[in-house]
């Protein structure tokens, strides 16, 4: 029997020892999932800014070309009615020299 108490004692002690071994590789996984977790939730917050200072770029830019198209438009308006003002001035010099001709012999 002191062979068979031996046998159990050191069975006994292994299996304390794997004990040991697994609950010290579950903590192991355990800290390392946390890292994961903690460099993902960093990788997350770092696309979102990113994604924010580029969506301001992207507004500044539209803003941008929104103000130069109106301005184009604005100044491409004036001169069409510069021009319009123009020829209707001809048009108006035309006209009442041709009423005075008519009516003034």
């Amino acid at each position: 029997m002191d062979v068979s108490s031996r046998v159990l004692s050191e069975l006994a002690s292994r299996e304390a020892a794997l004990d040991a071994q697994i609950e010290a590789a579950r903590e192991e996984a355990r800290r390392e999932v946390e890292a994961a977790e903690a460099q993902a939730a960093r990788i997350l917050q770092d696309a979102q800014a990113q994604v924010q200072a580029m969506q301001a770029q992207h507004d500044q830019s539209l803003a941008a070309e929104t103000a130069r198209i109106r301005e184009d438009a604005r100044r491409q308006a004036e001169e069409g009615a510069q021009l319009t003002r123009e020829r209707a001035g001809g048009r108006v010099q035309q006209a009442a020299e041709y009423i005075l001709r008519a009516v003034l012999p």
